[in-house]
């Protein structure tokens, strides 16, 4: 007879059920507790904030309430305009991030690998790398028109520098004493890239990965400036010629969110990635 206060366990012990959920439990507790944690914070500002407005000491009209920028928000959903904004944003993003990361692997890799490659072309990439980022604008409009492919050629040149920097970092800092016992145990060239040089700068390219996908939401906002119709880069600027601070914010409170959400993503690829490493545990 089953019975649900206890079960047995493979020696006949009977085992209370509880005792058996509770490491569970703790689990799911301790994986909750980054976001509990993490949430703290911009409850505590949202709440000032909200508290603030409703006393007059932020002027409406200058900053409005968070309640007010989370009804615009609303409205744009019910309305069907904001999912337009959100998908176009996101898309732009995607592919200038696939676009920017392709790129970089490659020249990334001939420079950390080949020292003649470094001499070539490493020193005129640091020179494009000092250039601002809206000094483009004007170039990439006279090239490709103020189409899809010139705002996501902007976002890629944004998402290139950090995911190229940090492969030759990554390739360079590579312990020269563990390729000589590789050798030692002979393995070939290819066997030495894939077994101890790519899992080695694995971290610094996907520290690289991470750095990218947050510039890239930088300059998505100077990609929407290039004539764009939908985005959240256009949002920001239609709530500036509006006169609408809560559209304005709403534009920016939702960069937050996705890019938030987007770099979670990216860190949670890094933790798998790198369950190998044997971390310092913060107290």
């Amino acid at each position: 007879m089953a019975n649900q206060e206890s079960s047995y366990a493979a020696d006949g012990v009977v085992v209370p059920e509880k005792s058996i959920d509770r490491p569970r439990a703790k689990r799911n507790l301790k994986g909750w507790k980054p976001v509990l944690l993490g949430s703290i914070f911009p409850i505590i500002l949202i709440l000032v904030w909200e508290l603030l407005s409703k006393m007059g000491v932020f002027p409406p009209y200058q900053l409005p309430a968070p309640s007010v920028i989370f009804l615009t928000i609303v409205e744009l959903a019910k309305d069907g305009s904001l999912w337009g904004h959100i998908g176009v944003t996101t898309y732009r993003v995607f592919a200038g991030f696939v676009l920017g990361t392709g790129v970089a692997i490659v020249l990334g890799s001939l420079v950390g690998f080949f020292k003649n490659a470094e001499q070539l072309f490493d020193p005129m990439i640091q020179a494009f790398r000092s250039i601002p980022s809206l000094a483009w604008v004007p170039l990439f409009i006279l090239w490709m028109g103020i189409g899809e492919p010139s705002k996501i050629a902007m976002i890629a040149v944004g998402v290139f520098f950090p995911v190229y920097l940090n492969i030759v970092s990554g390739i360079l800092g590579v312990d020269r004493k563990i390729i000589e016992v590789g050798k030692m145990y002979g393995l070939n060239t290819f066997q030495l890239i894939t077994r101890i040089i790519l899992p080695a700068s694995m971290p610094s390219f996907l520290v690289g990965l991470r750095s990218g996908l947050g510039l890239g939401w930088m300059f998505v906002v100077a990609a929407e400036l290039m004539g764009a119709s939908q985005g959240l880069g256009f949002l920001l600027v239609y709530g500036q010629n509006m006169a609408q601070p809560e559209t304005i914010i709403a534009s920016i409170v939702l960069f937050a969110i996705i890019g938030k959400l987007s770099d979670w993503i990216l860190k949670a690829i890094e933790t798998k990635s790198l369950h190998w490493q044997d971390r310092l545990v913060k107290s």
